[in-house]
C-alpha cells in the first residue's frame, strides 16, 4: 500500500516550449533588486522586446538596463522618472512592477487604467482595501494581473496541492505553516513602513501562506487573533545601529486564523529568531497528515523531502515523498512566462487575484489584531 502511495505522488516533469506567435511590449516598473530576475527572465525570450523602464531614483533605470545590456537587447529602451510618466506614453502589452510594497497598490492600478496587463511583485500590496481596490481597477479594465508567487511553478509545491485534492489526508481541519530565518533582516526599503509597510510577513510570510492556502482552495478566512513583534530589528546588537534606529515594521510574525470549513491555520514567519525553525509545515487531515521541513525562505522550493504519516492495515506508517528535480527554466522565468502566456491566449491569471486576496486579507488582519491585542473579524469590502 505505501509503495502505491509513493507511486502515487512521483512524476516525471517535462517542460512544453509555447509559441505564441506575438512579439510582447513590456515595462519594468521599479529597477531594484527583484526586477534584476524579470529583466533575466524577459531576456531569454525570443518573442519579448523590453521598450521602457521606469525608477523614482534618477539614473537608476539607466544604469539598470546598462548592466543587463550585453547583447544591445536593451539599446532602444526609454526611461521615465515614475511609472505615470511610462504608462502615459508607452503602448506596451504587459509590465512587471517591482517597486517597493506601499506603491503596488498605486502602480497596478494606474497600469489596469491604462488598459496594460499586470505582473504584480508580491506581496499583492499592504492592505485589504488595497488589495479590493485592485481588484475593482481589474474587473473595469479587462485586463490580466497576475501576482508574483513564483513557488506555484515549483514542482515540489504543486505536490503538496496533488497530494491534498486527492483526498488521500482526508478532511482537512487544522494547518500549521511558517517558518523564516534564525538571522535573515533584509534592510534596505524592506524595514520601513513607509516603504514596506510590512516587515517579514510581506516578504517571506505570504509565500509560505500560499503554499497551505493554494493546496486546500483557498478558503475565505473569517476571524484572525495576530501578534507582531520587532525585537531583533530595532536591538543593534543583532542588527547595524544605522538600520535599528530606522526598523519600523515586523520582524516576527504569529497568528490564529479561523479559515471558512472549519480549518485553522496556525503561522509563523521570522526574519530573526533565536531558534532555526519556528516549525515545520504540517497539513493535519483526518485520514492523515502531511509534513514539508520547513524552509528560510520559501521563494523557490523545498529544503528537504515531504512525509505523509497515515495508517496503512492497522499499522502506522510515513511515507516519504522525493523530491522532485525542476526541468528547464527557474521559476521567475516560467512565472514571467505564465503571464504572457496568458495574455497572448486571452485566458485566466495564472495566480489570480482573487485568491491573493485572502493572502493580504490575513496578513492586514494580524497586523489590526497586533495593534488591538484581540481577535478580529476579517472584513472583506465587496468588489
Amino acid at each position: 500500500m505505501s509503495d502505491a502511495v509513493l507511486n502515487q505522488f512521483t512524476q516525471t516533469v517535462t517542460e512544453e516550449k509555447k509559441e505564441t506567435g506575438r512579439r510582447f511590449k513590456i515595462g519594468i516598473i521599479g529597477t531594484g533588486w527583484i526586477a534584476e530576475s524579470h529583466v533575466e527572465s524577459y531576456l531569454q525570450m525570443d518573442d519579448v522586446d523590453i521598450v521602457a523602464m521606469a525608477d523614482l531614483i534618477p539614473g537608476k533605470a539607466e544604469k539598470f538596463a546598462a548592466r543587463y545590456n550585453k547583447d544591445g537587447k536593451l539599446d532602444n529602451v526609454r526611461f521615465y522618472p515614475s511609472h505615470k510618466e511610462l504608462l502615459d506614453n508607452e503602448e506596451l502589452d504587459g509590465v512587471s512592477i517591482c517597486t517597493y510594497n506601499m506603491t503596488h497598490a498605486e502602480c497596478a492600478i494606474y497600469a489596469l487604467n491604462k488598459g496594460v496587463n499586470v505582473l504584480l511583485e508580491k506581496p499583492m500590496c499592504v492592505t485589504t482595501e488595497e488589495a479590493v481596490e485592485i481588484m475593482r481597477a481589474e474587473k473595469a479594465s479587462g485586463k490580466i494581473i497576475s501576482i508574483g508567487f513564483q513557488p506555484r511553478g515549483d514542482e515540489n509545491m504543486k505536490m503538496v496541492k496533488k497530494i491534498v485534492q486527492s483526498g488521500e489526508l482526508g478532511e482537512i481541519y487544522y494547518i500549521q505553516t511558517g517558518g523564516g530565518r534564525r538571522r535573515g533582516i533584509p534592510n534596505s526599503t524592506f524595514i520601513e513602513k513607509k516603504t514596506a509597510g510590512i516587515g517579514a510577513m510581506g516578504d517571506i510570510g505570504c509565500y509560505s501562506l500560499d503554499v497551505v492556502l493554494n493546496a486546500i482552495g483557498y478558503p475565505k478566512p473569517l476571524t484572525v487573533t495576530g501578534y507582531t513583534s520587532a525585537f531583533f530589528g530595532t536591538n543593534p546588537k543583532y542588527n547595524n545601529p544605522a538600520d535599528a534606529a530606522r526598523f519600523n515594521v515586523e520582524d516576527f510574525a504569529a497568528a490564529f486564523v479561523r479559515l471558512e470549513g472549519g480549518i485553522v491555520l496556525d503561522f509563523r514567519i521570522s526574519w530573526a529568531m533565536h531558534p532555526d525553525t519556528p516549525g515545520d509545515t504540517i497539513i493535519f487531515g483526518k485520514e492523515g497528515a502531511l509534513r514539508i521541513p520547513s524552509t528560510d525562505c520559501w521563494n523557490g522550493s523545498m529544503s528537504g523531502p515531504m512525509t505523509i504519516y497515515h495508517d496503512v492495515a492497522g499499522e502506522q506508517v510515513a511515507t516519504v515523498i522525493p523530491l522532485i528535480e525542476n526541468k528547464g527554466k527557474g521559476l521567475f522565468y516560467k512565472k514571467c512566462r505564465a503571464f504572457l502566456d496568458a495574455i497572448a491566449e486571452g485566458g485566466k491569471a495564472p495566480i489570480p487575484t482573487s485568491e491573493i486576496l485572502y493572502n493580504q486579507a490575513i496578513i492586514d488582519h494580524i497586523v489590526k489584531s497586533a495593534e488591538l491585542g484581540r481577535e478580529v473579524e476579517v472584513v472583506i469590502p465587496e468588489i
